[in-house]
């Protein structure tokens, strides 16, 4: 999936355009002031407005400033003729999914090809045969090659029953969201707020239950980590299809208005006309509906779609359609120009309205349950109309992820029992003797030091079985065909680079719904969205750990917020350029991070 690069929009809005700077210079003088002078009044909005008067195919259009006015038809007419019109930019079109496959696949032939292929396998072997010399001492020491298994009983002695019956009741609960977003297709609701006191309290319900039943931290990983999951998906396709709604609508008052043109045209030119000899209560009600649009985009603040046609400027064109009582004649040139900016910017609605790849998928047809259990079960936390698909389903490639994901999970148990269980246990003793933690502290870098590798191991298995195993294997089962869900983040050398890399679609849904939004919304700059984007990154991490533990410690903020002096670190002049003095930086990162982490939650 590639990030959109930023572009800047031609039009400000529908009647207040500038040529393109790539455009051929006029030769004359007077048309260079003129369109300096557009350049200039770009971003001054214009009240302009049409009536009807009382010979047929004859309207009025005016604006506060006559002689503006007059420059922005010819604006408008200069570039209707040399079709120097910029495509809409819409939200949620800063990503495009692509056909692509993971870095690790077999199937890649990049990977298969790779002149490091041979330490892939060399790391497996090695991983078989540290399991080759568990399973020797285990059955030296207790006469069964699995040990004491005292983490597969943990996870199978406690509530599994009741575990999988609110993880269905989690899915399920999902399509409330479906539900909202049908009342307000209907017109049933238009407040955003329903939609973030479900979200709210569909998180804090199941954290709740969580803590309400005391489960192992197994059950207590897997539950909140899938609730959060869900609640992402939820929030991406809440705010796709509510700003889908409102091009939807837009589209249509567009579509009444330019019939209205079409209905009452005069047979005297080629000008269509607008009428407002229709009834005065479906004028009233029509109007009342354009002022509560721009109301609500006032609301919202004017800037948030001020990148993104499609809204901007059709509430520009919308304001075209409202009456006054005093103006100035509309030729009927100015009236074509009129009638196919309509016709445009209808077509570039219809167009935001539609997938990437079909026609056929376009809102509201995808307000479905299927629709919605589609989105839900695809490895991805972006909602899309549409995403490429394959062909069809490999099923032994299913079948391959799926028992690497079990052996994978099987070598994480073994490696948490032999090396990770017992470090533990000895943390927990020294706890129940009473010991201070002054006392405590003196066994810290022991107990660090005999976490560090484990842990390590521990992280590379999680990564793999994870956005290797897991994800690719729904990817296949459900076609998607963008297995893009990591890149080469062990190559990093700054720990941006690695937050982009490690867990590409958890970054494509901070970067679409709080980086972009915080900046829209908030009008924060780069800089302060980004110090947003990590802070909330690194309190759903913290709300895990408090889950695991029990004790809000705040020690995983922390260390996650330190990062952001070492991104700055990495961008000056001492750091840049030196990729492995970066690469080695950032690794010593992660081989001490997870260890040090779990480190202060066990003795502190």
């Amino acid at each position: 999936m590639n990030d959109r690069h930023d572009r800047d929009d031609l039009l400000q809005g529908p009647l207040m355009s500038t040529p393109s700077s790539s455009s051929t210079p006029s030769a004359s003088t007077d048309a260079d002031v003129d369109h300096e002078g557009a350049r200039r009044r770009r971003s001054i909005p214009i009240p302009v407005k049409l009536q009807e008067t009382d010979q047929a195919g004859q309207y009025l259009l005016t604006a506060e400033d006559a002689e503006l006015l007059q420059e922005v038809l010819r604006s408008n007419l200069h570039l209707e003729k040399s079709g120097d019109l910029q495509k809409h930019r819409f939200r949620f079109r800063d990503l495009q999914f692509t056909r692509q496959l993971s870095t690790f696949d077999r199937q890649n032939p990049s990977f298969t090809s790779s002149q490091f292929h041979g330490f892939f396998t060399l790391f497996w072997l090695g991983v078989a045969l540290m399991m080759v010399k568990i399973a020797a001492n285990n059955f030296r020491a207790y006469g069964t090659p699995f040990g004491t298994n005292e983490i597969i009983e943990l996870m199978l002695s406690r509530d599994v029953l009741v575990l999988g019956i609110t993880d269905v009741i989690l899915c399920c609960s999902t399509l409330f969201c479906l539900g909202l977003q049908r009342e307000i297709l209907r017109g049933l609701t238009t407040n955003p707020i329903r939609n973030q006191i479900w979200q709210t309290a569909y998180l804090a319900g199941f954290i709740w239950w969580t803590y309400h039943r005391d489960w192992p931290w197994t059950h207590t990983v897997f539950m909140v980590l899938h609730c959060l999951t869900m609640l992402m998906k939820q929030h991406s396709y809440s705010s796709y299809n509510g700003y889908l709604s409102e091009l939807y609508k837009k589209r249509d008052l567009l579509r009444v208005r330019l019939q209205r043109l079409e209905e009452h045209s005069g047979h005297r030119s080629a000008s269509r006309s607008y009428s407002t000899s229709s009834s005065s209560v479906h004028d009233g009600r029509l109007n009342s509906e354009i002022t509560n649009l721009r109301k609500q985009n006032r609301q919202r603040g004017s800037d948030e779609f001020k990148n993104f046609r499609g809204t901007h400027d059709t509430d520009h064109l919308l304001s075209l359609s409202e009456t006054i009582e005093n103006g100035t004649p509309l030729e009927p040139t100015q009236l074509l120009s009129l009638k196919s900016l309509l016709e445009k910017e209808i077509a570039l609605l219809s167009e935001g309205l539609r997938g990437h790849f079909s026609s056929h998928n376009q809102y509201p047809r995808n307000l479905t349950v299927g629709n919605f259990c589609d989105f839900v079960t695809l490895p991805i936390l972006v909602y899309e109309l549409e995403y490429p698909r394959t062909e069809r389903i490999d099923w032994a490639y299913v079948a391959e992820k799926t028992a690497a994901t079990f052996g994978t999970i099987f070598v994480m148990i073994v490696v948490s029992e032999s090396w990770i269980y017992p470090v533990v246990m000895k943390t927990v003793q020294m706890k129940e003797r009473g010991l201070t933690v002054p006392q405590r502290l003196q066994e810290f870098p022991w107990v660090l030091s005999d976490l560090l590798f484990p842990f390590m191991m521990e992280y590379l298995l999680a990564f793999y079985v994870i956005w290797e195993c897991v994800l690719n294997a729904l990817a296949e089962i459900t076609r998607f065909a963008d297995r893009g869900f990591y890149a080469d983040w062990w190559n990093s050398v700054s720990w941006d680079q690695f937050a982009r890399d490690w867990n590409r679609p958890v970054h494509n849904f901070l970067l679409r719904h709080v980086y972009h939004s915080s900046i829209s919304t908030f009008h924060l700059s780069r800089v302060s969205a980004s110090l947003m984007t990590f802070l909330l990154s690194a309190c759903v991490h913290e709300l895990i750990m408090l889950c695991i533990f029990r004790r809000l410690r705040g020690y995983l903020l922390f260390l996650q917020m330190t990062q952001l002096p070492l991104v700055s670190l990495s961008r000056t002049r001492l750091m840049r350029g030196r990729r492995l003095v970066g690469n080695v930086v950032f690794w010593l990162g992660i081989f001490t991070g997870p260890s040090l982490l779990c480190s202060l939650y066990l003795i502190i």
